[in-house]
């Protein structure tokens, strides 16, 4: 495979992921404006991102192909609960 094939497929493994955090933490800076003033949004979204990368890096060793409903059901999972975390949990500071 040629150097720009493997990392065409590598960001599209993650574009998933990255999309996902990303509306989710924008979504949820809608939702619940004052209660997450404090909060950047890029760090939601980067914390999301990440837990979703996770996730998806997971999905694809357990299962040995991506692109599973169980990967992307596990990933708004790990999106809702790291944004909980981040914004009403122990995480909020």
């Amino acid at each position: 495979m040629e150097p720009l094939a493997f990392l065409n497929h590598l960001v599209n493994f993650f574009v998933p992921a990255v999309a996902l955090g990303a509306m989710a933490a924008a979504l949820a800076k809608l939702a619940w404006r004052a209660d997450l003033a404090t909060q950047a949004w890029w760090r939601m979204a980067a914390l999301a991102a990440v837990a979703n990368a996770v996730v998806t890096v997971v999905g694809l060793a357990w299962f040995g192909r991506d692109g599973r409903m169980a990967t992307y059901a596990a990933m708004v999972l790990a999106t809702a609960i790291t944004l909980w975390w981040r914004g009403f949990g122990p995480g909020r500071r």
